[in-house]
């Protein structure tokens, strides 16, 4: 996955359809743990309503996925809620949908798009960010050259992650696997072939 996208900050958002409120609280979730304690506390905010069902997707490559339909029949809300996640290539998020029942009943086919609906439509109202799988690099400089380097490198665009002084200057820089070839070349044009190049793991980046 080369990339994803998350939401930036919780967000609520409500649809109704045949007097049954359905609302859909996200929220970011680096962990499991994280996602199931926001999945309790909208349970708190909301103690007299009859379904609370969830959905989340934690891992850049989605690892963990998780959803339950919290007493409405087999299949028809959780899962709608995470394939609505997953679609849109959402990652470390949590979806919680709260159904305030209203007296019709909607059947499986009307439970399925209102579920998926509610996190589609909540989706589009909050803020999203997406974040983009970066090959890090640290690069070793003397004294000298570091300041405008560094300059260099964030004018042209590149993504600096850490740097540290020592005998030499060390900048991480994050980049796409596919610009690293181009990127040896302008280093070593920018720094008169004097700078060293060390290749390390992979991370997520604001995109």
């Amino acid at each position: 996955m080369q990339e994803y996208r998350t939401v930036a900050r919780e967000g609520v958002h409500e649809i109704e359809i045949n007097k049954s409120r359905f609302i859909c609280a996200l929220a970011p979730a680096a962990t499991e743990e994280e996602a199931q304690a926001f999945i309790a506390r909208i349970r708190k905010e909301h103690p007299t309503a009859r379904h609370h069902c969830w959905a989340y997707v934690i891992g850049a490559e989605g690892s963990v996925q998780k959803a339950s339909d919290d007493g409405e029949p087999g299949g028809t809300a959780g899962v709608p809620m995470l394939q609505m996640l997953l679609r849109r290539d959402m990652r470390y998020v949590v979806a919680v949908v709260t159904r305030y029942f209203g007296g019709v009943k909607l059947g499986a086919g009307g439970l399925i798009r209102a579920y998926g609906g509610a996190v589609g439509e909540a989706l589009d109202t909050v803020e999203t960010v997406a974040r983009r799988r970066f090959r890090l690099v640290t690069v070793t400089v003397d004294h000298q050259r570091a300041g405008k380097l560094e300059n260099d490198l964030r004018a042209t665009g590149r993504a600096v992650r850490e740097v540290s002084y020592g005998e030499g200057v060390r900048i991480e820089v994050g980049l796409p696997e596919a610009d690293l070839a181009a990127f040896r070349s302008w280093l070593a044009d920018a720094t008169a072939g004097t700078a060293v190049l060390e290749l390390g793991g992979e991370a997520y980046g604001d995109a």
